[in-house]
């Protein structure tokens, strides 16, 4: 305390010579304070004197220098102490004030985490701009001079917008990156679960891996020894890090073997300590290491799967591949005691780092997906849990594809029971991008924008991994570089793992008053959605202001995990952009993703490219040159960073100055009508089978179609499913059907549409050779006709199928006649079994529904219409849709049926007394008539 009061470390900032108020505050809080007086009229320091306030920077927390304290109370009567957390200042002050007395002889009123009992400000998570503001006019005194309210009606206002918006509260989870070892190594045996540790892998819980009940590092495990004596459960797994069993986990081990309780703890051997930056592993212990130990711990058994068995072929320890992993589990829990389960694979992030480095052999491989072949069923998607899967929509559904920017070529998704997926050897993306003077030429041939003001409050909003902290890292250097004040706010936590990434970035003069890192609600001047998902979240759209805040929304949306675990679709991007047009003064939609993966055959570059639309429109107080310069220093990918950037101003100043292939990808995606569907449709089952087969499925479309124009002339619902469900039903993908879409065209024809290009042709224009080496594509299938079953999951093994085997697969596709005919050698199969049956039973719904659809019955019968659309997929994974649809295909055609003779039992009630009514009308009974009618109203 003396040393600060020596040194002068507590300071008043703003001195009030009769104060009506006291406010101390420190660190990251005041910078808070001082924006917030702001808010509320009282911008300068001399400004907040003159209210009636005696503003305090304290310097030192603790021990506080009491005298201070008592000198900054003299002439008040109340004193507010605003803090982050718990309230550590606020009671040092209580007790340096006690027996002080205010001017008019009481005691002095002390405010911080609550006001007279009631709370005030909190003791957990962060202050804000508004609470702060909200809690100095809470405690202003009557007679000091009037606040300015204006900034907190408008957040209030704000904030009632948006909490009727609710799909503005969605949020993007984290999840594993593409390639995630914990993918599969988290998974636990059908009931069983799992104890969740510290790592990456705690991200587990909200997944479907039945994982619970987090402890502190090293406690890993440790409370099922107090659970497992009084419980009938036998059993659990427990997910113990490699950083973390080096770090103090393999105590827990100990003093499970010590207990001596049954449970199996999983070694997630990754090589890294992910979680927080992918740093080494302290004493580089490996496998074989952590074999050892635990042997010598006197564990029951010691197990090692690997993603590449072959790692090991010399250790003196079996190591079984991943998809055993599934057995092994099994065996370790039937095995009494502790046992111990080691999953060997590199983390996917750090060996994509490796690769990028030189550090790490890059494998020669490449999955895509035939989308044609595809089923949008999404198995490959739930085998890898990968989010390089993406949704890919097509004219006939959304379907897969692989994002090859985001891969880390981990192959998981293989597991799939799909034909559509297809490895590629000695191909990589193909690069479109011109030469450097190109690039220099269009550079020169764009203006510079419009002088932009001094300041700027720029919000990047973006998934983590992706290079949202990138663009904030350049525009903090090109900041510096320009002479200007900069401060950047990554808002991460787990967003790393593919989760909401929010970057606040202020730019202002060297000279200006420094402001808070954090960005105040609507404040924000730019919006940077490099995911539209995030731009359009609460945590984003409570930031900006309908009127001064300018939006570039970049046209890529990641995979979220709902959409990897739960199959459920996020919004559209032009449902995310409306979504974020509601609240901004202006929007461009800008399609980075698009343009630079047509031009660099990667979508690594989308971001800059977005930051070089935003400095073209005029957003940006920085000049070109610092920006250019931040750019190299960066010091990665530099050239095509480059040639973004100037792209990124290009789209947004003149589109027609992008190269040819990149303006495409500007035009909005148009949606097709109904009836341009059913039409491509009706071309598509020529192509499949022959004329008779189109005709057979246009004709039940149509009676669907004037069957619901008759009961419900607004509405299309009911023969959009049955267009595409009839059409999935009609064009099942057997043998004869995959063939020919791998080589040929999905109608027959090759045509300027990305739906009529052959799967040949779409590998050409993607790929191009490595050092001039032949593409080579391989298939994986499972022929009907080699039933080899897979030991681990009852699934028809899948083999290799190299070039050698399309002259076989042309030739299979021009046997197309013979399906389903006495000479076809598949008819007999289960698969095709089932879809016959299938399209007899729906083909009769679908009659039904076209004969006896009433208005009562519409919302039931596209309920049913939808079932079929659901039925995807090949093999066990379209015989496990088939079994949910038909489950819940009978209750609703009970409801379908029972409303339509409900309907018709009222009808003909109604009938006969109507015609009752006339007959005794006609006989002049006018006392039996009068009886008709009250039996009529009964």
């Amino acid at each position: 305390a003396r040393f600060g009061a020596e040194y002068g470390i507590d300071r008043i900032v703003a001195d009030a010579r009769q104060p009506q108020l006291v406010v101390a505050t420190a660190g990251k809080a005041y910078v808070d304070v001082r924006e917030a007086f702001a808010k509320l009229g009282l911008p300068t320091e001399d400004e907040i004197a003159k209210a009636g306030v005696r503003l305090a920077k304290l310097g030192m927390t603790w021990p506080l220098n009491e005298a201070f304290i008592r000198q900054l109370a003299r002439d008040a009567k109340q004193f507010l102490v605003i803090e982050e957390k718990r309230p550590l200042v606020e009671e040092q002050i209580r007790s340096a004030l006690f027996g002080q007395l205010a001017p008019d002889g009481g005691p002095i009123a002390l405010h911080g985490k609550t006001r007279q009992g009631a709370p005030l400000l909190p003791a957990t998570g962060e202050l804000t701009v508004p609470i702060i503001a909200e809690a100095l006019t809470t405690v202003w005194p009557a007679s000091a001079k009037p606040l300015d309210t204006r900034f907190l009606r408008a957040t209030a206002r704000q904030r009632r917008a948006l909490a009727s918006a609710p799909e503005a509260k969605q949020a993007r989870k984290p999840l594993y990156c593409a390639g995630c070892p914990h993918s599969i190594s988290t998974r636990v045996p059908a009931g069983s679960r799992a104890g969740a540790g510290i790592g990456c892998h705690y991200m587990a819980q909200w997944m479907d891996r039945n994982t619970h009940a987090v402890t502190q590092m090293g406690g890993e495990g440790v409370n099922w020894l107090g659970q497992a004596p009084f419980t009938s459960e036998r059993h659990i797994f427990v997910n113990l890090g490699d950083g973390t069993y080096f770090h103090s986990g393999i105590l827990a081990i100990r003093a499970a073997v010590a207990a001596g309780v049954n449970v199996t703890y999983k070694i997630l051997a990754n090589d890294a300590v992910a979680m927080t930056g992918g740093q080494p592993i302290e004493g580089a212990p490996t496998v074989a290491d952590f074999v050892r130990q635990a042997t010598a711990e006197g564990v029951a058994a010691v197990r090692v799967v690997a993603d590449d068995p072959d790692r090991h072929r010399r250790a003196d320890f079996q190591t079984a591949p991943r998809d055993a992993l599934d057995a092994v589990q099994r065996e370790l829990r039937a095995t009494p005691g502790c046992t111990v389960l080691i999953y060997d694979q590199t983390c996917a992030t750090e060996l994509r780092r490796r690769r990028k480095r030189g550090l790490a052999a890059d494998p020669d491989v490449r999955v895509v997906i035939n989308e044609a072949v595809c089923e949008g069923c999404g198995d490959c998607t739930r085998q890898s849990n990968c989010v390089a899967v993406a949704p890919l929509p097509t004219a006939l559904g959304s379907k897969r594809a692989i994002d090859q920017s985001a891969c880390n070529k981990d192959l998981s998704c293989l597991a799939g029971f799909c034909p559509a997926l297809v490895t590629l050897r000695g191909a990589k993306p193909k690069r479109y991008a011109p030469a450097s003077d190109a690039s220099e030429e269009l550079k020169q041939r764009l203006p510079l924008p419009l002088a932009s003001a001094e300041r700027a409050n720029i919000l990047v909003a973006g998934v983590g991994g992706t290079g949202v902290v990138t663009v904030s890292q350049l525009l903090g250097m090109a900041a510096h570089l320009d002479g200007k004040w900069a401060s950047t706010l990554d808002m991460t936590g787990l967003a790393q793992k593919g989760g909401a990434v929010l970057s606040h970035i202020r730019i202002s003069p060297l000279d200006a008053p420094h402001q808070p890192t954090r960005i105040a609600p609507l404040d924000a001047d730019l919006l940077l959605a490099a995911d539209a998902l995030t731009g359009a979240s609460l945590d984003a759209l409570q930031l900006v202001s309908p009127r001064r805040t300018i939006a570039l929304v970049g046209d890529r949306i990641v995979p979220t995990a709902e959409f990897v675990f739960g199959e459920r679709q996020h919004a559209s991007a032009d449902d995310l952009r409306r979504r974020i047009g509601k609240h901004v003064k202006t929007l461009l939609p800008i399609a980075a993703g698009k343009t630079t993966e047509a031009l660099f055959g990667t979508t690594t570059c989308a971001n800059v490219m977005l930051l070089g639309s935003a400095f073209q429109a005029g957003t940006i107080p920085l000049t070109l040159a610092a920006l250019e310069q931040a750019i190299a220093i960066n010091g990665v990918a530099v050239d095509d960073n480059l040639r973004a950037f100037h792209y990124g101003r290009a789209a947004c100043h003149d589109p027609g100055l992008l190269p040819s292939r990149a303006r495409t990808t500007m035009l909005p995606s148009a949606q097709r009508s109904l009836s341009a569907q059913i039409a491509y449709r009706r071309r598509y089952l020529v192509a499949y089978q022959d004329e008779a087969l189109a005709r057979r499925y246009e004709a039940l479309v149509q009676r669907i179609q004037a069957a619901e124009q008759r009961v419900a002339p607004a509405s299309s619902a009911l023969t959009q499913a049955v267009a595409q469900g009839y059409f999935q039903l009609l064009a099942v993908k057997d043998e004869y059907e995959v063939a020919r879409l791998f080589v040929q065209a999905p109608t027959g024809t090759a045509g300027a549409a990305t739906e009529e290009i052959d799967f040949a042709t779409k590998l050409t224009r993607q790929f191009e050779p490595i050092h001039g080496r032949r593409v080579k594509a391989i298939c994986h299938f499972a022929p009907p006709l080699l039933p080899s079953m897979s030991a681990t999951d009852d699934r028809p093994r899948k083999i290799a199928v190299g070039p050698w085997a399309m002259p076989l697969l042309r030739l299979l596709a021009r046997m197309k006649r013979l399906r389903g005919s006495f000479f076809d050698p598949f008819r007999g199969g289960a698969d095709r079994r089932l879809e016959r049956e299938l399209l007899t039973l729906f083909e009769h719904d679908f009659e039904t529904i076209s004969t006896r659809l009433q208005a009562g019955n519409l919302e039931t019968a596209i309920a049913i219409a939808q079932l079929s659309t659901t039925i995807r997929g090949f093999g066990p994974v379209k015989a496990a849709a088939a079994r949910r649809a038909l489950a819940q295909r009978q209750p609703l055609m009970a409801d379908f049926l029972g409303a339509d003779r409900q309907k018709e039992k009222a009808t003909r009630v109604l009938s006969s007394v109507a015609n009752a009514r006339e007959r005794y009308r006609a006989r002049g009974d006018a006392a039996i008539v009068a009886t008709s009618r009250t039996d009529n109203a009964a």
